[in-house]
């Protein structure tokens, strides 16, 4: 059982695991999970985005199968991803973001949603890059200036700073892990489509 004094203190999380793209929505789920113990459920989505992007670098520009340690750290009003690998050579590079890119697009989506909070830090024999997502619980939920309005603006803005393909792409790893919650807590994945699918469009004819 957990209790509320158990997530208080929001100690960092760390964990090992070998760069694969399988890897990838699991590692989305179990950060899901931490950042809803720690009371920060608003910031999932943008921090699911970013570790992916991450990691993927990893697997892009170092290589499948390299050992990586994820690290979550809360240090107030900062939410902290790390993402360590043993390559010292290969930093990531931010590069100007199109529809075109092929490569670089990641950086740029995580500087795009950190608020250009990130960088990278050499420790012993590894290279750590990291970014930070500000979060601010003060916010009453629901207004327009709470996180989550603020980061699904954000989201957003990604198909105008990246292109709409890559927001789309965001947006979908979104969408699956709540599929998997959903089927995991025995819920038709397919009803939920087809209730989400009939509310949107409502919503969209009363907008028209």
């Amino acid at each position: 059982m957990i209790y509320v004094s158990d997530c208080v203190g929001r100690q960092p999380w760390v964990h090992m695991f070998s760069a694969q793209p399988s890897e990838l929505s699991e590692l989305r789920r179990t950060l899901k999970l931490r950042l809803i113990l720690w009371g920060l459920a608003d910031h999932v989505d943008v921090a699911q985005i970013c570790l992916s992007e991450l990691v993927t670098n990893v697997i892009q520009h170092i290589g499948e199968g390299t050992p990586t340690t994820l690290r979550i750290a809360f240090n107030d009003p900062y939410l902290r991803l790390e993402v360590a690998d043993p390559d010292i050579r290969a930093f990531p590079t931010l590069l100007a973001a199109s529809g075109a890119l092929e490569s670089g697009r990641g950086m740029a989506i995580v500087d795009t949603l950190a608020d250009h909070r990130w960088g990278v830090l050499l420790r012993g024999d590894a290279k750590v890059v990291w970014c930070e997502l500000a979060t601010d619980a003060s916010v009453a939920v629901g207004s327009m200036d709470s996180p989550r309005v603020t980061r699904r603006e954000e989201i957003l803005d990604l198909g105008r700073v990246l292109g709409a393909a890559v927001a789309a792409e965001a947006a979908i790893g979104v969408m699956t892990d709540v599929l998997h919650w959903l089927h995991a807590h025995g819920h038709d994945p397919d009803d939920v489509l087809d209730r989400a699918q009939t509310r949107f469009e409502a919503e969209i004819g009363e907008v028209v």
